[in-house]
């Protein structure tokens, strides 16, 4: 499974229903789940971000699925990057010329 880190924005929808974050988080792991996405960790933070959270996904096609059904529902923009974990990245050197 890869894993990918979502950084999430509030829209303006979502700011005015935040009394509804958690439950909507809640919704989100199950959601995932039926797509074949684990939603691994949810944090809600301070700074230019209102939250992150970390994936895993068989494949892009699937996590890009996820999050534009995500982005329909529009309470959130993300903002996604794909990770390597320490023994990823020893392959993905191990691969270099």
């Amino acid at each position: 499974m890869a894993t990918y880190i979502a950084l999430i924005s509030f829209t303006e929808k979502g700011a005015k229903a935040v009394r509804e974050t958690v439950k909507r988080a809640d919704a989100f792991r199950k959601a995932g789940k039926k797509a074949g996405v684990t939603v691994k960790d949810v944090y809600w933070t301070l700074g230019a971000y209102d939250g992150v959270v970390v994936y895993e996904a068989p494949d892009d096609q699937t996590i890009t699925a996820f999050l534009l059904g995500v982005a329909e529902a529009g309470f959130v923009k993300t903002h996604t990057l794909r990770a390597f974990a320490e023994t990823e990245m020893k392959k993905v050197i191990g691969k270099m010329q």
